[in-house]
């Protein structure tokens, strides 16, 4: 007989539904619009999933900076707090940072975002989450929420974007499609 053995299953069946959920999310096939631009296929980017992951986010969050800069007449950059940059830019009073996908639920991470946006609201900001990818873990997305962000993804952020800059860069990532096609 284990002591507390139902509170114990319980533990381990929260990690069993989470590491499901986890290993259902790695193999996940699905592709995006900046996947296809570069001509990117799922098994490409599981081979180093932190490589693509953190590359296609820089590459994202430069795009749509570019674009609010050269179309939005109230842009302004990242806006910082000391050393902390708490988003990506300004857009009159939204506060928008980008992801290309928010896979991280360590503490950290869930923490900044939390903070991150309590500290935009305070400062006068609307904060803004425009992300890519629709299979974002779930608890990070929760820490969002909580953090006061607007959460936009997939179609969303594109939709957003084009009310924001009068673009639709949707269509004008898929008119690229292969375009910048990696060979391997």
């Amino acid at each position: 007989m284990i002591p507390n053995e139902t509170k114990i299953r319980s533990i381990i069946k929260k990690y069993a539904d989470s590491f499901a959920e986890k290993a259902y999310n790695e193999e996940n096939e699905e592709r995006d619009v900046l996947m296809d631009v570069f001509g990117l296929a799922p098994e490409i980017k599981r081979e180093n999933r932190q490589y693509w992951g953190r590359e296609l986010g820089m590459c994202w969050q430069l795009l749509v900076t570019e674009l609010f800069k050269a179309t939005v007449h109230d842009f302004l950059p990242a806006y910082r707090e000391g050393k902390d940059e708490l988003c990506d830019l300004i857009a009159g009073k939204e506060a928008i940072d980008t992801k290309y996908r928010i896979g991280s639920g360590d503490s950290g991470t869930l923490k900044k975002f939390k903070q991150y946006g309590a500290r935009l609201t305070d400062a006068g900001f609307r904060p803004v989450l425009l992300i890519v990818r629709t299979d974002n873990l779930r608890a990070a997305i929760g820490a969002c929420e909580v953090g006061k962000w607007q959460i936009c993804t997939g179609d969303e952020t594109f939709k957003y974007i084009r009310r924001a800059t009068k673009v639709d860069l949707k269509e004008w990532l898929i008119s690229l499609k292969n375009e910048f096609h990696i060979i391997r």
